[in-house]
């Protein structure tokens, strides 16, 4: 959603962190060009005016770090404010009360209300491990109980009884008995939505509201309608008065003006964002972590906490035991690929890695695709036991037969046999290593045994060496990065990638197990 705005945010500070020293005309440059972008992005023209001022006005006056270059200051100045836009601290739902808690769900028809409920109910149940009830008040939407009702059986959550001619307010108090004679910990009423906010929309959710007495009311606005979120969200909290917002689409390729002018707006928090179709694609909205994205700086928290939640913990012992004896075989190379698909493939972990904003074009020339994550798993699935354990015994025919059984050409068999030695040659240098992964790295930079060195003391010599091993900068490397890096990261990122792209790179770290790509499919 953010990726437009990024990439006009990420032009203007390029310029600003070349040169040495701003004056106020350079300042009043970029913020002319900083708004543009925001009312391109469809933020709302007051916040963006207050955004711009704010800014402009700690840049041109002494607040001067003599650590950094001036343009980094901005890019430092402009992120506090982002940050304060988009509401400084993350407010999780508060379940602080007697139990059943009781959570209203309100919004306009079509923005997800439904969808959410059940995302909640299973975030709720799995992550606190609440015990949640969910009930439908949507007496006018055919099917819309049997939809509730559909998605609590997929997802393992309780749903209220159907009973056909009760009004909203009636099964909302049916609910809140139900939840407190079954000891339930939560009870999330998902209600009625409309194409437009009427009155008798308002006054049904008042009435729910002032019989069921929720702790929470949360709004479910929908982030592409853009500045008409940020309207609904004025007219929910006149009438009803909710507690906080839950955008949905996130990952949509809207232009990011409600995510941004929503807080500002109407005082609420953005609680929670949906970023996809999937019962578990549910997030918190953090305002730190978001105007990192918004900036290019990328994601490393989202990213681990993705990791933590995805990746089986046995099968990942498992692995290192297997690591420390050097033993590396394809069915570990299907699960490296596999978690990968679970952390959103190349493009969900690119989009999570700081800098990689920049390098999009770079990355889809050099042919990357998730699609080629799922033939290289096709073509291990395609082979036998024993083939799977001992990739020596494939020979040309067992190849073509391998080939056919996957869709794929013998070429792209060699290639991923190729891929294995390189990983089961790192992984028998780690397993010698004192330390493993960590080890080997210090080694690598002259640390100590038990794991990283302290970078601030490594020689710059030292650092090159260790690139130019991993086969990052040099000939081969992507084109148009500057010869320093990537401006704005600390300490930069190396100025090219090796041949082959990312997947060459990467492809040699364990546990980032990447195919070598290639030059991606062939053309029809």
């Amino acid at each position: 959603m953010f990726e437009t705005l990024s990439d006009r945010l990420s032009g203007i500070f390029d310029k600003l962190t070349r040169r040495g020293a701003l004056s106020e005309a350079d300042v009043g440059e970029a913020m002319r060009e900083v708004r543009r972008a925001l009312l391109e992005a469809d933020v709302a023209l007051d916040v963006v005016k207050s955004f711009t001022d704010k800014v402009r006005a700690r840049a041109v006056g002494a607040e001067v770090v003599k650590s950094v270059t001036p343009g980094q200051m901005v890019v430092k100045i402009v992120h506090d404010q982002l940050v304060e836009m988009l509401g400084s601290e993350a407010k999780p739902i508060d379940l602080h009360a007697v139990a059943p808690v009781p959570i209203l769900m309100v919004g306009l028809q079509g923005s997800g209300k439904t969808t959410t409920t059940s995302k909640i109910a299973r975030r709720l149940k799995e992550r606190d491990r609440k015990k949640v009830l969910m009930a439908s008040l949507d007496t006018r939407r055919p099917a819309a109980m049997e939809q509730l009702k559909i998605l609590g059986e997929q997802n393992g959550v309780d749903t209220l009884p159907i009973v056909a001619g009760q009004s909203a307010v009636q099964i909302a108090n049916r609910a809140i008995n139900a939840a407190k004679l079954g000891g339930y910990d939560v009870v999330i009423l998902d209600t009625a939505g409309r194409v437009t906010v009427d009155e008798g929309l308002m006054d049904e959710v008042v009435e729910v509201k002032r019989q069921t007495n929720p702790h929470e009311i949360l709004l479910v606005a929908d982030a592409l309608t853009g500045q008409d979120a940020v309207n609904t969200a004025r007219a929910f909290d006149g009438r009803v008065g909710i507690t906080g917002i839950v955008l949905t689409r996130v990952d949509g390729d809207g232009r990011g003006g409600a995510a941004l002018s929503m807080r500002a707006v109407t005082g609420k928090p953005i609680k929670l964002m949906g970023v996809g179709e999937k019962s578990d694609a549910l997030e918190d909205f953090h305002p730190s972590r978001i105007a990192d994205r918004i900036l290019g700086m990328g994601d490393i928290v989202a990213l681990v906490e993705k990791a933590a939640a995805n990746i089986d913990a046995e099968k990942a012992a498992k692995m290192a035991k297997k690591m420390q004896k050097g033993e590396f075989d394809l069915d570990d190379l299907a699960d490296q690929l596999r978690q990968m698909q679970k952390l959103g493939g190349m493009n969900g972990i690119m989009g999570l890695m700081p800098g990689m904003g920049k390098m999009k074009s770079q990355i889809a020339a050099a042919g990357f695709d998730d699609r080629l994550i799922k033939r290289q798993i096709a073509i291990v699935q395609s082979m036998t036991k024993v083939e799977r354990a001992k990739p020596a015994v494939l020979d040309a025919k067992r190849k073509r037969r391998v080939a056919a059984g996957s869709g794929t050409d013998v070429s792209d068999i060699n290639k991923l046999l190729k891929l294995h030695r390189q990983m089961a040659d790192m992984m028998k240098k780690m397993g010698k290593q004192k330390g493993g992964l960590m080890g080997a790295l210090g080694g690598m930079m002259g640390g100590g045994a038990g794991g990283l060195p302290d970078m601030s003391q490594v020689d710059p010599a030292t650092l090159d060496r260790v690139a130019r091993e991993a086969g990052l900068g040099g000939p081969g490397g992507l084109k148009g990065l500057p010869p320093g890096g990537l401006g704005g990261m600390p300490g930069g990122m190396p100025g090219g990638l090796p041949r082959g792209g990312l997947g060459g790179a990467l492809g040699r770290l364990p546990g980032l197990g990447l195919p070598g790509m290639g030059k991606g499919p062939k053309k029809k």
